[in-house]
């Protein structure tokens, strides 16, 4: 074997990455495509047996020449950004190598001293940016053209028609380059959105953003506060439906910022001074840089076709049908990969001639639309057109669901002629088979789901009554899922009902919202009890969102007398959790009236509890003891209504802990802990053990105080419940401090802080718990210094909250202890390296180019590095060298 030579022109990195994608499958001229090289030289480095010696610098920088005039900008403006030096310096070269050359200079002026990066938002979800199945073809240029436009702009837009790719391109992108943003990157879909004044909303429930604000402020405030002095990337995906909208709170977002970027997707331009189009055009044919090459239209083909029929490729006899195929359907990604999708039953010229007169039909009776449109939608309907009759009708009847559905679901509200319950699970597997469905797992459970183009589509070929008829049905589901979570609430089912409320969050919103534009008495009967439910803040919705749709239904005049006590009562509580006291007693006193004059002591009962919890709050014991005594003796006379008890015993429990009456504490959550345990519930049992855990801590039974926090916390994982979380880690902060645990505290604190500024005021708003906690905070801060409490608690504010509990947990990876007195004493010095450039925000790409490593020994390298850290998130790093800079400092 020969060894790769100079005259290859290919460097020892991409020698190796041309070897892994051939042995990965790659065709030489996929590989050409991907890596922007001759397919030539592609041949030629897959004939060596080892790598060309690599001649590139090992150190250095082409910025260095610059270091002098750095100096003295750093020196008349020490804030100055790496964006303005690079005007100011008129720096043609990389933002990157510029902005190493400035960290050297500030690391040489100030060895001991160099700036932490801001807090960083937490975490959302490893689910965040979407993840394909197939591989990312045929947009290499088109994401470089991204980057290039995200380095010399704040806003940009992918415009395109629907199928066109838009979603995939923002997709990559944001994974592509989300190294680049120290506070990460947010990716945020609003296909499933239909409500405007929602938009803020969603943002902060997706993004999990901290909203560090009051009750008082809307969720636009809250946003701009929690991202006013962040470095990220906030995408939001699908935004024509909501257009206006979105431009003015991106246009907010902007001028209020200075470091968040914005990539957004829509059919329709944004149409704001500070946006950037970047118009995504169908797949070409040929290759603009070679005519003789296949465009990547014709590769996504190829790619998409082996997926759907093992063993294709393109041959010189299919090659001129694969090219009609893809012309005819103008490169449209979406049409060619539902066309592939047919190549189980047709030959490529089966499927070329099939097309073309199909398309020329469709073509004729749509000539108002865009010709892009034009052709998806022929697509789409030549597809809908080789569905049997039962698949048709089932997929316009699907369209009924947001964002996802099971089995059950099809079968409950999709069934009738010509599709009955037996035969839905027949037709949907048939839809998968032509790509209109697409299948999902989690938990091993099977969901469907299908791409907003196609479920635009079904939605078209309804009547009017039949949309009637089927949102009627939708929400009598959604109605019924949601008194089935309040049956079971207080059993060994509640996990399972929390979890099918969770996954079924945009159904329940679709659901809400046909009620408000409907206003039928039917559709407002239902949604206004589903809506009542008072515990839906801990799985479907958010505290600041239930509180949005309980507020929508009040104001709307024609309600069923009978659910209004209990929807007021259910805004009190959100407005008591808020902190947002003297609204809650006004709206308490409604609720207790309304209740009376209907004689309806279960919503009476409920509403005394909440006046009980807000009272004490408040700082009134006397009054919060008696309303709560007074809830639980009507409790206590009415059946089924158990969980409501039990939380009237909770709370009861803690204004006992407040007021130094602990063995009366302890009784009502050993009450609540023996009846929940013996019922297989594990909601409520986490609030009791958690009230054993402050009683222990009261008691100055420190330990007993962690292992009790610590196990509610591990009960708490199942659910969605922000509130009860925040709560129990502010317990567990406590009894670490009160334990001499300095560190751990202030990094339980500083999660506990940011997530209840997520959804109201610090403690409820309550002075007297915040003064207890001012008591722990004081040792933690004692016991640590000012410098080092502060950067172990800005650590523990960039924590999610699955984070949080692990982190809680203890759960560490053993194979790599780490000094607890210097988070990088176990760092080799390469490693070192590598973290402070992670720190810098270069992507693993860059740093391999700064050390001359290989991509993937760099990858190998920051593994080990977060690894070392006892971290899982690369924005994570900044704050665990902060914490060692304080230390030696």
């Amino acid at each position: 074997m020969k060894r790769c030579g100079r005259k290859n022109r290919v460097n020892a990195d991409e020698w190796r990455e041309i070897v892994e994608l051939r042995q990965a499958g790659g065709s030489i001229s996929g590989i050409a495509t991907r890596l922007k090289i001759s397919r030539n030289t592609v041949r030629r480095a897959l004939e060596f047996e080892a790598p060309p010696h690599d001649h590139r610098p090992r150190s250095g920088s082409s910025a260095d020449a610059l270091r002098p005039r750095i100096a003295a900008a750093l020196d008349a403006d020490p804030d100055v950004t790496v964006a303005q030096l690079h005007r100011e310096l008129e720096w043609s070269g990389s933002r990157n190598t510029l902005a190493s050359a400035v960290r050297r200079v500030k690391e040489e002026r100030s060895p001991r001293t160099t700036g932490t990066r801001p807090s960083s938002i937490r975490s959302s979800t490893a689910s965040d940016i979407p993840l394909f199945s197939t591989s990312f073809v045929g947009r290499d240029e088109e994401l470089h053209g991204i980057r290039v436009l995200l380095g010399e702009s704040r806003l940009v837009t992918v415009a395109g028609p629907g199928g066109i790719g838009k979603t995939r391109l923002a997709a990559e992108a944001s994974a592509a380059y989300r190294r680049a943003f120290p506070d990460g990157v947010r990716f945020v879909e609003l296909a499933s959105l239909r409500s405007e004044s929602l938009l803020p909303q969603t943002i902060l429930d997706a993004l999990g953003f901290d909203e560090r604000d009051t009750p008082e402020r809307s969720a636009t405030e809250s946003i701009l506060e929690s991202i006013r002095n962040k470095h990220l990337l906030l995408v939001l995906d699908n935004c024509e439906h909501l257009v206006s909208a979105c431009a003015e709170l991106i246009s907010i977002l902007l001028r209020s910022t200075e470091h968040v970027k914005i990539l957004a997707t829509s059919r329709e331009v944004l149409s704001i001074p500070d946006e950037h189009v970047h118009v995504l055009e169908p797949l070409s044919m040929t290759d603009h840089r070679d005519p003789d090459r296949p465009g990547a239209a014709i590769e996504l083909f190829e790619n998409r076709a082996s997926a759907a029929l093992s063993g294709f490729s393109i041959t010189d006899s299919s090659r001129d049908a694969v090219r009609r195929v893809c012309t005819q359907l103008d490169g449209m990604p979406l049409a060619i990969e539902l066309a592939c999708a047919r190549l189980t039953a047709l030959s490529v010229e089966d499927l070329a001639e099939r097309l073309d007169d199909r398309l020329a039909l469709l073509t004729t009776g749509n000539r108002g639309g865009p010709s892009r449109h034009r052709s998806l939608h022929a697509t789409v309907e030549w597809s809908y057109d080789l569905c049997t009759t039962r698949e048709q009708a089932l997929w316009a009847r699907l369209s009924v669901f947001s964002e996802g559905f099971d089995l059950a679901m099809a079968e409950s509200i999709c069934a009738g002629v010509p599709v009955d319950a037996a035969s839905i699970l027949d037709t949907i597997t048939g839809l998968i088979g032509k790509s209109v469905l697409q299948r999902t797992t989690s938990e091993g459970r099977v969901r469907f789901k299908m791409l907003e183009t196609i479920r635009h589509f079904g939605a078209g070929k309804l009547s009017d009554d039949e949309k009637t008829a089927l949102r009627l049905a939708h929400l009598r589901w959604c109605a019924e899922l949601v008194h089935a979570a309040r049956r079971s609430w207080t059993g060994a089912e509640q996990e399972r009902a929390s979890t099918r409320l969770r996954e079924n969050r945009a159904n329940l919103r679709s659901a809400l919202q046909t009620a408000l534009n409907d206003h039928s008495h039917e559709t407002l009967h239902l949604a206004s009890g589903l809506v009542a439910t008072w515990f839906l803040w801990s799985s479907a919705f958010s505290v600041r969102e239930h509180r949005m749709w309980v507020t929508e239904f009040l104001a709307l005049g024609d309600l069923t007398e009978h659910v209004a006590p209990r929807l007021y009562a259910t805004l009190g509580l959100l407005q008591t959790m808020q902190g947002d006291r003297s609204e809650a007693v006004r709206t308490l006193e409604i609720a207790a009236q309304r209740a009376r004059e209907l004689g309806d002591d279960a919503a009476l009962a409920f509403t005394l509890q909440t006046q009980g919890l807000n009272t004490y709050l408040g700082g009134d014991f006397e009054a919060g003891a008696r309303h709560l005594s007074d809830a639980l003796a009507l409790y206590e006379r009415l059946p089924g209504i158990t969980d409501l008890m039990w939380t009237a015993h909770i709370e009861m429990g803690m204004l006992c802990s407040s007021n130094g009456q602990n063995d009366r504490a302890a009784e009502h959550f050993a009450f609540v802990h023996t009846h929940a345990s013996a019922a297989g519930e594990k909601w409520m049992l986490s609030y009791a053990v958690y009230g054993l855990g402050l009683v222990a801590l009261v008691r100055g039974r420190h330990d007993e105080a962690i292992t009790q926090a610590i196990d509610a916390l591990a009960l708490k994982r199942a659910f969605d419940d922000t509130v009860g979380t925040t709560l129990v880690t502010d317990l567990l902060a406590w009894a670490e401090a009160a334990a001499g645990s300095g560190e751990r505290a202030a990094v339980l604190l500083g999660a506990a802080s940011s997530m209840w500024d997520s959804f109201g005021m610090q403690l409820y708003g309550s002075q007297h718990w915040v003064q207890r906690r001012e008591v722990y905070e004081s040792r933690a801060r004692t016991a640590l210094g000012d410098t080092l409490y502060s950067a172990s608690h800005r650590r523990g504010s960039t924590m999610s909250m699955a984070e949080l509990i692990a982190y809680a947990l203890d759960e560490k990876l053993t194979d790599a202890p780490v000094s607890s007195s210097d988070p990088i004493a176990g760092l080799s010095p390469r490693e070192i390296d590598i973290a402070q450039y992670v720190e810098d925000g270069l992507t693993n790409k860059e740093i391999a180019d700064r050390l001359v490593l290989s991509v993937r020994t760099v990858e190998g390298h920051v593994a080990h590095v977060l690894r070392k850290l006892e971290i899982t998130r690369r924005y994570q790093v900044a704050a665990a060298l902060a914490v060692t800079r304080a230390r030696r400092e």
